[in-house]
């Protein structure tokens, strides 16, 4: 057996510019972190070799590879030529909630293909044959923050360039001020889950009007100064710019926030919160904000009808958990 797993992700600043809609002519970056949250696949020798077994939500055996529901696994598989395996995926957080978890699924099924036909991939590979197999192969409107992420792991600054290569540049900090940002964070559970293709199409035609390429622009503005911020370990620089930035995203497209949405951000901002955002393309999942300490229990107090989620940051990117010595 082989297991591996990736990240989830939670996006500061900058989404949207990873479209190519977008950085195609502007050039896009995104500050993100991943956290100690993950998605891990599986996969070991099935008894009958012309069969897969699938275990997700639900339970698939086929014979053939246009029997597949589960698209990612049908378009791994089908690329890999591979029969005679089971293999099952299991997440410590669920779909649609903002954090990235269908390209983190990606990202991990790739690193398990590749390991089971005793192949390296270096994250960057693993990074972008995910962006190849979710926007150019299943067509997905979605950009390329999440599977580099998944795959790096770490706080980081991804730029995009118009050429499509991407560059990963990681955030220098003081051990303090990283723990500073890691204990100032605090994420609440809306519940729900939404389409991050849906509204991501919505976006990326809306980045033609100049007026939204112009907001999409100071988003980058905004990324890039937090980046200079936190590398200067000015870490509550994160509270304002967030706000900034979340002011801005939620003009960008009409699912990102909702009556629901804007009723937590005002609670929490009232409270004592300086800065958050929605995490990932809009609509439910996860709040993010950044609250100094003296103020965490007043923003727990005035979200009191929501479930916190304690987390801490990640750093090992995509990885493999456990590989059998003599499985390939």
């Amino acid at each position: 057996m082989i297991i591996t797993r990736a990240p989830f992700r939670v996006s500061f600043c900058g989404g949207g510019s990873d479209l190519p809609s977008f950085y195609e002519k502007y050039g896009g970056c995104v500050l993100s972190t991943t956290i100690q949250k993950y998605m891990y696949l599986t996969i070991h020798n099935y008894f009958h070799k012309d069969q897969i077994v699938l275990k997700y939500s639900k339970a698939e055996i086929v014979n053939d590879f246009s029997e597949i529901e589960h698209r990612i696994f049908k378009q791994c598989l089908q690329d890999f030529n591979l029969k005679g395996v089971e293999l099952s995926s299991m997440a410590d957080i669920p779909a649609g909630t903002g954090l990235g978890s269908s390209s983190t699924f990606t990202v991990a099924l790739l690193h398990l293909l590749y390991t089971y036909r005793g192949q390296y991939a270096s994250k960057y590979k693993l990074a972008k044959d995910a962006c190849v197999v979710e926007i150019e192969k299943l067509g997905e409107s979605i950009g390329k923050q999440d599977q580099f992420a998944a795959a790096f792991g770490g706080l980081k600054f991804y730029e995009f360039l118009p050429s499509g290569f991407v560059n990963v540049e990681p955030i220098v900090m003081a051990q303090e001020s990283y723990k500073t940002l890691e204990n100032n964070l605090l994420m609440f559970y809306l519940g729900g889950s939404h389409s991050a293709s849906a509204i991501l199409k919505e976006q990326s035609t809306n980045i033609v009007n100049v007026d939204k390429a112009k907001i999409q622009m100071n988003m980058c503005n905004i990324t890039r100064e937090l980046k200079e911020r936190l590398q200067e370990n000015d870490v509550d620089a994160m509270g304002h710019l967030l706000h900034e930035n979340w002011m801005l995203k939620k003009s960008l497209a009409s699912g990102i926030s909702n009556p629901l949405i804007d009723d937590v951000y005002d609670r929490a901002m009232n409270a004592g919160a300086t800065g958050g955002k929605l995490l990932g393309a809009g609509g439910a999942g996860f709040m993010i904000f950044y609250v100094p300490e003296d103020k965490q229990a007043a923003v727990r107090e005035a979200l009191f009808d929501l479930r916190e989620m304690d987390f801490k940051m990640d750093n090992s990117g995509a990885s493999i958990v456990h590989i059998d010595k003599d499985f390939i």
